[in-house]
């Protein structure tokens, strides 16, 4: 099997002004709503969001931080390979605030659950959602599913979606793609 596009830029920029306005709808002007970006992934889905809902719907006070969930991972001490941290950037409370987990790709559950985790020394946030761009709807380890969705993709385990964003590969673009066999 070779490198299948699932969404190109325009695609890409498509969904994310529908999910800019699907927000918009939950959470009106975002006044009790905090948005937070899973490190590292799901800081360029964030932050591109953040963009089009300030500049194109002119949304006033929208706080966006970063989470980071390394350490909250159950998987952390099983890698071969250590795992690098990057820094939380949440200068506000989320206490009684309602709170939006943006992720690129949804798969097994494991990320959103670590995020849940840490979230707990941010505060006790009112409610929590979930957003992605990508849900990979027949992996799931854990009973997690999404809010809001970009595209529901049908991936055999042995598939992995790439996500590749302007910011780092020049070009907006997402593949399906065969996960690479351990005699390559």
């Amino acid at each position: 099997m070779s490198r299948k596009t699932l969404l190109t830029s325009k695609e890409i920029e498509i969904i994310l002004h529908r999910l800019a306005c699907q927000l918009i709808e939950n959470h009106n002007d975002f006044s009790n709503t905090v948005l937070i970006g899973l490190q590292p992934r799901g800081t360029y889905l964030a932050n591109r969001l953040t963009k089009i809902l300030k500049e194109e719907y002119r949304i006033k006070d929208l706080q966006l931080g970063l989470l980071d969930i390394t350490f909250y991972r159950d998987d952390f001490r099983r890698r071969e390979a250590p795992l690098e941290a990057t820094s939380t950037q949440i200068d506000f409370l989320i206490e009684g605030k309602k709170v939006v987990i943006i992720d690129d790709v949804l798969y097994s559950g494991r990320s959103v659950r670590s995020a849940l985790t840490a979230l707990q020394s941010y505060g006790r946030p009112d409610s929590i959602e979930l957003l992605v761009l990508i849900d990979r709807r027949f992996s799931r380890h854990l009973p997690i599913q999404p809010n809001y969705r970009g595209r529901q993709v049908d991936a055999i385990n042995e598939e992995k979606v790439v996500v590749n964003w302007q910011e780092t590969h020049k070009k907006d673009t997402i593949y399906l793609e065969p996960k690479p066999s351990k005699l390559d």
